[in-house]
């Protein structure tokens, strides 16, 4: 069979990776992918967002299934998109995709179904914002209400911040559109983890649990970033967790789904929080996560094909997911300066004293490749990721292959999966 895979990032890579092991998989295309994604698939230099060519392509190709990786093309609707053409699209479709892309939608949602989460108010007037923050303690938590490339979400230590907060996402719109309204909520404390599943709206398939790293500096110090490295499984999640999170979360939630009409099909994330109080949801995104999707990928024993196919086809209670045992940790590579400005263009070394690794592999999320050489050409630029028999030994393998890679400005956390170690 033929597979497009849309986007061009390090989880794309992961998905890439993963489904050319399909012994079903003949040919895999990638729009627009990256230089390092086109090592072992053909890319196709059409922008997410352009679902008309997008599903011209498919079309002309005759590609079989299409598996979308960002959220960008979920929330514009190219489910509906190419289902309408004839086409098979492993995506949620619009309405779903709201649980990303309208944090307001989706703590809607969580409130209408009395699933766990923290106090909050929407607003789409600075004023009343900031006279909510009298009901809530610090430290208090802003969002901007739409995607905003992970970097929405600011955690203000006092109320003067978190009324300037309010100001940057309302006022000054330093997010553009993705702050036409802003969800004002109570700071939750506890341990974050991943937890992420496949839906046909009916039944649920648990991927293996994940946690990732959002701040920039070690001890999630810093900014919020896209992800800064991530490990699978996450410790935390014990069996009576991951049973909660099951029958409290996810259930209610599709049920809910189901009673506005909303099917979903495709891959749910939900970021929680574990709280003394029990998990309770932080976010939900419509896709893999990313870097999640890196650690998940490299343990995933089973073929990705038919998993897919269950889940479009509504029978996933008949099929299993089966996972290697040891644990895989993805650390995260980025440009000095990131998330702010950063510069693009300076010069990879060390890739290729990587090619024959074999405990691991290195996902190209913003390189390019000119003249025989590689560039950074992003933000989060490579995510190297290793298996190990522990956490411990998955970390200490991914640290040794990130030690053989260098250019200038190069950024890292030093201390991913630590606190699966504790």
């Amino acid at each position: 069979m033929k597979i497009l895979v849309i986007g061009g990032g390090g989880r794309e890579h992961a998905l890439v990776w993963k489904l050319r092991q399909s012994p079903r998989v003949e040919k895999i295309f990638v729009a627009p992918g990256n230089h390092g994604i086109g090592e072992s698939a053909e890319l196709a230099p059409i922008a997410v967002d352009d679902l008309e060519k997008l599903a011209a392509f498919a079309e002309k190709n005759r590609v079989d299934l299409t598996v979308v990786g960002p959220e960008l093309p979920l929330t514009l609707g190219i489910a509906e998109f190419f289902q309408q053409r004839g086409l098979k699209i492993f995506a949620p479709g619009r309405e779903a995709a709201r649980l990303e892309g309208s944090k307001a939608f989706a703590k809607e949602m969580l409130r209408e179904n009395k699933i766990p989460t923290a106090a909050f108010g929407t607003f789409n007037d600075a004023a009343a914002s900031k006279k909510y923050l009298g009901e809530l303690q610090p430290p208090y938590v802003i969002k901007a209400d739409g995607l905003a490339a992970g970097k929405g979400v600011l955690i203000c230590a006092s109320r003067a911040d978190a009324e300037a907060a309010i100001d940057d996402v309302l006022t000054r719109r330093v997010f553009g559109a993705a702050g036409d309204k802003a969800v004002v909520e109570e700071f939750l404390e506890g341990e974050e983890a991943s937890f992420i599943v496949l839906t046909d709206g009916e039944h649920i398939l648990p991927l293996a649990s994940s946690q990732d790293h959002k701040r920039v500096f070690d001890n999630d110090e810093g900014p919020n970033t896209g992800g800064m490295g991530a490990y699978s499984p996450a410790p935390i999640v014990t069996p009576e967790i991951h049973g909660r999170v099951i029958e409290e979360i996810f259930k209610p939630l599709l049920a809910g789904l189901k009673r506005r009409g909303i099917g979903y099909r495709g891959t749910l994330y939900a970021g929680l929080m574990l709280t003394t109080d029990g998990p309770k949801v932080l976010e939900f995104n419509a896709r893999f996560g990313d870097p999640e999707c890196q650690p998940l990928m490299v343990r995933l024993k089973s073929d990705l094909v038919p998993l897919i196919e269950a889940t479009l086809e509504g029978r996933l209670h008949q099929v299993a997911a089966e996972w290697h045992d040891d644990p895989a940790v993805c650390v995260v590579l980025t440009a000095g300066g990131y998330p702010g400005d950063y510069a693009k263009g300076k010069e990879i070394h060390g890739l290729d004293r990587l090619k024959d690794w074999q405990s691991g592999a290195v996902f190209h999320a913003g390189t390019v490749k000119k003249d025989g050489r590689w560039l950074t050409n992003g933000g989060r630029v490579l995510g190297v990721t290793a298996r190990g028999r522990d956490i411990a030994a998955a970390a200490a393998e991914a640290y040794r292959a990130v030690e053989q890679i260098h250019w200038e400005g190069m950024h890292y956390r030093k201390d991913i999966a630590k606190r699966a170690l504790k």
